[in-house]
């Protein structure tokens, strides 16, 4: 057996494997002076520091901009941000409660608080779907009941997809058309609006015509002629004095601006009524 002992080294720097014992005797190994008590090492390179941190750059990597972010942001910052998404996220940042609370405001047209409470945070998801919705129910409705007055009478009947068409665009250009008109004349008169407030207050303004049209299925026609000028005018109302308070305090002439958006919006329910509700039997 070996010795208990160890050959001693010379101070030399030892590097590479260990060079075998050359003697029974004890080894002692001996390095030079370095930094191997404590990690990372002081002199280092590389983003490992002394005191053991992550990487810098390790929990900002993503958020901050990368080479050419600040001229890519500027460059957007102009009219081509309005291609984009972001810009528009904010009006349909709503969920159900504040939709079906607006839906519930404006079935309730005298409280005219609407406006009030929509004027920091209007939004255009509760009006899309509202239009889409009436587009759709007035186009299928019309045709159903196209088809009772038919079938009725024993006439035959066709099913006029051209109702979709007519309908998609009086409500979809109604609801953009003419909050833009009304935004342009207001500012004429010198009267502060958003035309984003304007779009959602027509949109909501549009929801009781859902409800109008499926009771316009009924085969009686001065019951239609009722429902339907029943919801022309909750909508009328429900424009009007929304908007009243508001032009009422910045112009003179704002009985002429509140009058003409009231009649607007009593010719929809007319338009409604005699191009979906009313019925023209053929000769065969």
């Amino acid at each position: 057996m070996m010795s208990s002992g160890y050959t001693t080294l010379d101070n030399q720097k030892v590097s590479g494997s260990v060079p075998a014992a050359s003697s029974p005797d004890h080894v002692e190994l001996r390095f030079p002076e370095n930094n191997l008590q404590t990690f990372p090492p002081s002199q280092t390179q590389g983003k490992i520091t002394g005191t053991f941190q992550p990487p810098t750059d390790a929990d900002d990597s993503f958020s901050k901009p990368g080479p050419g972010g600040d001229q890519d942001d500027n460059q957007s910052s102009g009219w081509q941000r309005y291609f984009g998404v972001a810009p528009y996220q904010p009006y349909f940042n709503v969920d159900t409660s504040d939709v079906l609370e607006r839906i519930r405001d404006s079935l309730l047209p005298y409280k005219g608080t609407f406006s009030e409470r929509t004027i920091h945070n209007p939004d255009l998801y509760g009006p899309f779907w509202i239009c889409t919705t009436l587009i759709l129910v007035a186009a299928a409705l019309g045709n159903f009941v196209g088809y009772i007055a038919h079938k009725k009478h024993h006439k035959h009947w066709n099913y006029d997809i051209n109702q979709v068409t007519w309908s998609a665009g009086l409500f979809y250009g109604y609801v953009s058309v003419i909050p833009l008109a009304v935004y342009f004349v207001l500012k004429y008169f010198s009267v502060p609006s958003g035309l984003v407030n304007l779009w959602c207050l027509y949109g909501y303004s549009l929801f009781v015509f859902i409800p109008a049209s499926c009771l316009s299925v009924i085969p009686l026609e001065i019951f239609r002629w009722v429902v339907v000028g029943a919801a022309g005018f909750m909508s009328a109302t429900f424009l009007a004095i929304n908007l009243r308070s508001h032009i009422k305090t910045a112009s003179e002439r704002w009985f002429l601006i509140v009058s003409g958006i009231f009649l607007l919006q009593l010719g929809l329910a007319v338009i409604l009524k005699l191009y979906f509700f009313t019925i023209v039997l053929g000769k065969d």
